[in-house]
């Protein structure tokens, strides 16, 4: 390796240009020391109700990492972390390159480490880079009906994960701020990064001001909102937006590679799914370009604190962390 490789350089977007790992994205210092990548590949989607799609991700895995991608999410729930470690055996990228993101499942919370090395030989690997809890909400495996299992108690597991070696670095997902705090003032080892929902028609403005000042990083699923909603419920934009089709001609670039870089540019490490090769390679294509700040403040102009993902069927939960609705869904 020469000393030009080697080179890191810093970004005012605070992230970390990284020569040494032959991927296209910058990299997000975390507050343990490690390094996570700006963009990744999720392996699981939702429709606009935010039921699962559920399809076989083991070569948009391999075409990801070979485009670029260097970070890869997945989780114990999504029943797909063979195929992922199968991807990723057969990318052209060493394991060493990759940053693995998987999850404890909601059924698997009274045993951190047991579930950690199943999906650890899951994945084919010694290790995973990010180890999060999937959700502060704990269901029992047998007939997936409430575990009342305090989150405190499982992020002691996670902690001891962190410290075996077995997870480079651990965080949470779906926690709401009231939980972040609880944690943060319980814990002897803080969270690195936090998993949510973050698009236009979701800003997260609030959550990520307190994340940016307890130092976590956060990492956003479901990118793209409601830009391929064909039900007209839920609030614009679409990818035929004219707002979005103007700025994508302006950059020369698509209607979702804009939305990508806008959470980019938030300091958002985005995952987007998708399992269509082209559409792959697209959406890492987005860090030749920058958004004007009139343009970042025009896209902000579409939040309207809407959830795609709302699993109100939870919500008698005593852990559950979004909204609560007059009518949950069945």
């Amino acid at each position: 390796m020469n000393m030009l490789s080697a080179v890191l350089i810093l970004l005012n977007f605070n992230y970390i240009i990284c020569h040494t790992d032959g991927g296209k994205a910058p990299r997000i210092p975390l507050n343990d020391g490690n390094l996570m990548p700006a963009i990744g590949l999720g392996t699981i989607g939702f429709d606009e109700n935010g039921h699962e799609h559920e399809e076989e991700v083991e070569k948009p895995v391999t075409w990801a990492l070979n485009a670029g991608y260097r970070m890869i999410d997945t989780a114990s729930g999504y029943e797909n972390e063979e195929e992922v470690g199968r991807g990723i055996l057969k990318s052209n990228v060493p394991r060493e390159q990759v940053f693995v993101v998987t999850k404890l499942g909601l059924s698997e919370q009274r045993d951190v480490l047991q579930s950690l090395r199943g999906s650890l030989k899951r994945l084919n690997t010694s290790y995973v880079d990010l180890y999060l809890i999937n959700n502060p909400i704990a269901l029992k495996p047998d007939d997936n009906s409430f575990d009342i299992i305090d989150y405190l108690d499982t992020w002691k597991g996670m902690e001891e994960a962190k410290r075996l070696g077995l997870a480079k670095s651990i965080g949470i997902s779906n926690f709401n701020i009231s939980q972040m705090e609880r944690l943060l003032s319980n814990c002897e080892i803080r969270p690195a990064v936090l998993q949510v929902e973050v698009n236009l028609n979701l800003a997260q403005n609030e959550l990520q001001e307190f994340t940016k000042r307890e130092n976590i990083a956060l990492m956003g699923f479901l990118p793209f909102g409601s830009l391929f909603d064909k039900t007209g419920v839920p609030p614009l934009p679409r990818i035929d937006d004219v707002t979005m089709v103007e700025l994508a001609k302006k950059y020369k670039k698509t209607v979702p590679q804009i939305a990508l870089r806008y959470l980019v540019q938030r300091g958002i490490s985005p995952i987007p799914y998708s399992m269509g090769k082209e559409k792959i390679e697209e959406n890492i294509d987005i860090f030749d370009f920058e958004l004007t700040e009139p343009d970042m403040i025009t896209l902000s102009q579409f939040n309207k604190n809407y959830r795609v993902l709302l699993p109100s069927f939870w919500q008698d939960h005593p852990y559950y962390p979004f909204e609560r609705k007059e009518n949950p869904d069945n």
